[in-house]
């Protein structure tokens, strides 16, 4: 059996996208998941727990969720 790289991304970035898009609405609107915040803050370059924040989280989310699950299906296939 195979993995389709390309999907498995796919499904990864759009996966972790929106749990930063939608814990970055959660966070603004009732300060919930504050230390999460912090966290992804220093890990993604220019991402801030605002409003306008949270498509730049969506952006960093989905490209960290598709190399790593792309990475995670070629290894895979390759073994």
């Amino acid at each position: 059996m195979t993995l389709d790289a390309k999907r498995l991304g796919l499904a990864g970035g759009l996966l972790w996208g929106l749990c930063l898009f939608i814990m970055t609405i959660v966070h603004v609107y009732t300060g919930y998941a504050t230390h999460f915040m912090t966290l992804m803050a220093d890990i993604y370059p220019g991402f801030v727990p605002t409003l306008v924040g949270s498509i730049g989280g969506f952006i960093w989310g989905f490209a960290d969720g598709f190399i790593g699950c792309f990475i995670l299906a070629w290894l895979y296939n390759k073994l």
